[in-house]
């Protein structure tokens, strides 16, 4: 068998490389510690299954825990695609095909919990281990981990309607991060909050499935932009007497109530109340026993508030809290009574996310980034001692890193990679007092191994800064072709734009199919660039503000002096630039070929919004606020009103069952080309949603490949 090779002479990925089994360089996948610190799993995919393996802190060698072909109960095969580990780090609680089971490690059996053709979603232990919550048929339900006994906590509950202990799909999306987070235990394990969503005035929008002999049609509740959301409230169940009560969250109903936690001695519920407008952020501090709720702290801003989950309620009633107050995200620790102490993390660094341990609270670990020149293209571990203030860096300041912290804070997880390194995953432990995370003992997960890829034989990315608008240096990252043959190469842009978005960054774990494709196409002679735009998260607060209003022309700017870089140099054909993105960026690909025709010479737009109005209230109307106060706006920023002009050749993709953006986005567009006498290329994938299964995906991509190779390689 002949192997492929670039220019270069390495041998050429190939799409095997790029989508086949991965069981030869296993990449942890839900890592957890144990509540007592003591064990670190984490699953790993070996062959058709995914194994649960186990790490003793203190030990050098992780050993399997649980194998996945080995996963059986009473004759049904349980699944390991996730898991939760029992407060006293005995059992595992494994959600198989709707039901749930929970795994003693010691007698190595499986007991079934729940038999229904209901699913039973966003299952929770409760903190002293007796029992497990969960949500069937829009109701929250208990099953007593002693007895067996299910109980049915509420009745009212209605699915697609009135929605109790989960979240509405745009609260899922927008505000939890894709969580079915939706109730949450007390403390001492005797209440549960839990939302309450009452989805009846929210607009439906059908998902048919076509693919089958007789058709069917899925209605979602789907708010967009301008439209109704569903009426919320957070309300607290006493188990003991199944009486459940509303907290006073306001008279408003048009509002966000978008964090919810207890107090450390559960005696409060800490809920963050966001407007509509969302400019107006308050922290609500709620009676347990009661209803009663006071605003605690505010958080205030003339163009839009970011949710994070860059805080933290420590034992004593303090409060880490984070703000982008001064332009660019930091922490502040304020006083149980809601006053300003004093700034937790240094100016001249962005915080991106926290690590906190929860029975540790002398330090505090968080990820940031400089936000000098490049800063942002790398994530820094630091931490911070939160009696002093002081801050100290925990890793290199080169690469993407993170962590994970043990609950007792003695153990930390490290997880780094670098664009032209594959991940390496590291455990450290604290063997004496006083010493710093970064000297502490470490065990490797991971180390640098990916499918049998040596990223070194690879072409490496490159980074740089290139003139923008107004003086503007723009952030960058690009491959060069392998081979150098003097000659001049095709170019694939590719971009997301967006208020703090980011392509240009130091890692290769964040999409690591598409960052191997890319590679890919620079063996195969593509120049690959990408280029952050004046709003991107280099810039900070203040100038993801600049598109506070309207979409697209401040993206555009961006690309075209990627254009122009592009043509000053001698190894690139500049009558050959391709330009491709996916949903943002695939809304931002159609608004940039439409508005400035001639400048690419083809482009593909994966899952594109192609019109605001018919995207999602929460995400949409906190950058272009409401359609009805913005017309304007919406309009120019959306692609379908620059639909008459010439385009350069273009390939319009989308899953048909996209539940987050929805195919009407491209048939609205198709519509509007077929109108204006435009040709364009088609993609539709079946059944898939946002993001693909790894077959279509690799479709796809070979598809994409075929087609900027038609309109760019001579």
């Amino acid at each position: 068998m002949t192997t492929t090779r670039a220019a270069s002479g390495a041998p050429l990925l190939s799409y095997d490389d790029i989508f086949g089994d991965r069981s030869g360089s296993p990449t942890p996948e839900r890592l957890r510690f144990t509540d007592d610190g003591q064990t670190l799993s984490y699953l790993l995919r070996s062959d058709d299954d995914k194994d649960l393996w186990g790490l003793t802190i203190g030990s050098q060698q992780p050993v399997i825990l649980l194998g996945g072909k080995d996963l059986e109960s009473g004759g049904n095969e349980l699944s390991l695609d996730s898991y939760q580990w029992s407060p006293d780090g005995d059992s595992l609680l494994l959600p198989s095909k709707g039901d749930l089971y929970l795994y003693s490690l010691a007698r190595g059996t499986a007991r079934r919990l729940t038999e229904s053709d209901e699913e039973a979603e966003g299952a929770k232990f409760s903190p002293d281990g007796g029992a497990v919550s969960f949500v069937r048929s829009a109701n929250l339900w208990l099953v007593d981990l002693e007895t067996g006994i299910e109980k049915q906590l509420t009745e009212d509950g209605r699915p697609g309607e009135l929605l109790l202990g989960k979240t509405d799909w745009v609260y899922w999306e927008e505000i939890w991060g894709r969580s079915s987070t939706g109730h949450w235990w007390s403390p001492d394990s005797r209440r549960i909050a839990l939302y309450r969503f009452d989805e009846s005035g929210v607009g439906h929008f059908p998902i048919l499935n076509s693919v089958e002999l007789d058709p069917k049609v899925e209605k979602q509740r789907y708010p967009r932009a301008g439209e109704a959301n569903p009426i919320v409230s957070v309300g607290v169940l006493e188990l003991d007497s199944n009486a459940l009560r509303w907290l006073d969250t306001g008279s408003e109903t048009d509002q966000y109530l978008a964090r919810v936690e207890w107090s450390r001695d559960g005696k409060r519920i800490l809920i963050h109340r966001l407007n509509r407008a969302q400019n107006h952020l308050e922290l609500l501090t709620c009676e347990a026993g009661g209803t009663r709720c006071e605003v605690l702290l505010e958080e205030r801003s003339d163009s839009w508030i970011d949710l994070g989950n860059d805080y933290s309620f420590l034992a004593d009633g303090r409060i880490v809290w984070s703000s982008d107050r001064d332009g660019w995200r930091r922490l502040y620790l304020y006083s149980a009574k809601g006053e300003l102490e004093r700034p937790l993390s240094p100016r001249g660094v962005a915080v991106t996310s926290i690590h906190p341990a929860r029975d540790s609270e002398d330090w505090l670990l968080y990820s940031a980034h400089s936000t000098g020149s490049l800063g942002a293209k790398d994530r820094t571990l630091y931490r911070v001692n939160l009696s002093s203030g002081e801050s100290e860096i925990l890793s290199p300041i080169d690469g993407w890193h993170a962590a994970q912290v043990s609950r007792d804070g003695l153990s930390w997880v490290h997880t780094r990679s670098t664009a032209n390194e594959a991940p390496r995953v590291h455990v450290h432990r604290r063997k004496e007092e006083g010493t710093a995370p970064g000297d502490w003992p470490t065990v490797d997960l991971v180390v640098g191994t990916e499918a049998g890829i040596d990223r070194s034989e690879l072409p490496q990315w490159e980074f740089l800064e290139i003139d923008g608008p107004n003086g503007a240096k723009l952030p960058a990252r690009m491959l060069r072709p392998s081979g150098e043959d003097g000659q001049r190469h095709p170019t694939l842009m590719y971009h997301y734009g967006g208020p703090a978005s980011q392509v240009v960054m130091d890692s290769s774990s964040r999409k690591p199919t598409r960052d191997l494709w890319h590679l890919r196409m620079a063996q195969r002679g593509y120049v690959v660039l990408q280029v952050d735009n004046e709003a991107s998260r280099f810039f900070g607060k203040r100038g993801a503000e600049r598109l506070h209003g309207q979409f697209g022309e401040l993206e555009l700017r961006a690309q075209l002096a990627a254009v122009d870089y592009l043509r000053s140099l001698p190894f690139v054909d500049s009558e050959r630039i391709g330009l491709w993105g996916w949903s943002g960026g695939g809304a931002n690909t159609l608004y940039s070929i439409l508005k400035s025709p001639g400048t690419w010479r083809a482009a593909v737009a994966g899952a594109p919004v192609t019109d605001w109005r018919l995207y999602d209230t929460i995400w949409t109307e906190r950058y272009l606020g409401l359609p009805a106060d913005n017309p304007d706006g919406y309009r120019d920023s959306s692609a379908i009103t620059w639909a008459t002009n010439p385009a350069d050749p273009l390939l319009l993709v989308h899953g048909t069952a996209d539940d987050n953006v929805h195919p009407n986005n491209t048939l609205v567009l198709s519509q509007k080309l077929i109108e204006a006498g435009i040709p364009f290329e088609q993609a539709l994938y079946p059944r898939q949603k946002h993001g693909f299964s790894s077959k279509h995906s690799r479709h796809f991509y070979e598809r994409m490949e075929e087609f900027f190779d038609r309109h760019l390689r001579r």
